[in-house]
């Protein structure tokens, strides 16, 4: 029984191994992030910095780091560090949307830092649904012919005008999807609506979307005053059903004296 368990136990821990050398080879280092936003206007200015720690351990003693970004006017300052403090000629810096660093376990390095600047690209194409998206940052290892990526960051980005059509489709949508009934006519305004911001038509976008909003709080409001009107009916209701109960046990008490 125990043998049985016992080779069971031997069996699972060599699939793992199977499974791991078949993924490749894993990276001990970790990787820190700051300034990494979640969405930035056009043209905006953003710095980003990696903290790469342990950049040796259970990993090769020689190996490439490589970064790319979709920012423009772009500065790399990628830093060597032992103990927080750069080793010698252990700063290097790189323009370009792309850079790539050789690191050795040699230089006695515990660190490396990757200090990214740069503005937040045009829009190529708009979409609503997904939103658009740019590669803020890929840091990726290379090591003979193998490269891994083992970061990336990507952030939304807008312009004024195109962030007032997304913000007014959102409210239409939130509108239509509350409203009472099916709102067919508020629905097609909203598609339109979209249509209309993925060709950057982005005034009609929004009044599309104002129409749309309308029509959903008119249904409301309409909803509203009919679950009014109804309470005032049921409650008169109530009250001749009681007037007239009134009525008629006066009468009886009348009947009743009579006698």
């Amino acid at each position: 029984m125990n043998s049985t368990r016992c080779s069971r136990g031997i069996a699972a821990v060599l699939g793992i191994v199977c499974l791991l050398a078949i993924a490749g080879p894993v990276s001990a280092f970790t990787v820190s992030a700051e300034g990494v936003p979640d969405e930035t206007a056009v043209g905006q200015e953003i710095s980003v910095t990696y903290t790469i720690d342990d950049p040796f351990t259970d990993a090769p003693d020689e190996w490439t780091i490589a970064g790319e970004t979709e920012l423009r006017n772009v500065s790399w300052t990628v830093t060597v560090l032992r103990a927080g403090n750069p080793i010698e000629d252990g700063e290097t810096t790189a323009g370009g949307q792309n850079f790539t660093r050789d690191l050795a376990i040699d230089n006695n390095g515990d660190q490396v830092r990757v200090e990214l600047v740069g503005t937040v690209p045009e829009i190529e194409d708009y979409t609503y649904q997904p939103e658009e998206q740019y590669l803020v940052a890929s840091l990726s290892q290379t090591t003979g012919d193998n490269t891994q990526e083992f970061q990336n960051d990507t952030a939304h980005h807008y312009t004024e005008d195109s962030r007032a059509a997304r913000e007014a489709i959102a409210s239409a949508q939130g509108a239509v999807e509350s409203a009472p009934g099916d709102n067919s006519d508020a629905r097609d305004d909203i598609d339109r609506a979209i249509s209309a911001y993925e060709g950057e038509n982005f005034e009609n976008a929004i009044s599309l979307a104002e129409e749309a909003q309308s029509q959903a709080e008119q249904a409301q409001q309409s909803q509203q005053t009919t679950q009014m009107l109804l309470l005032a009916g049921g409650a008169i209701v109530v009250l001749l059903l009681l007037g007239g109960g009134l009525y008629w046990w006066t009468q009886q008490g009348d009947d009743y004296s009579k006698l």
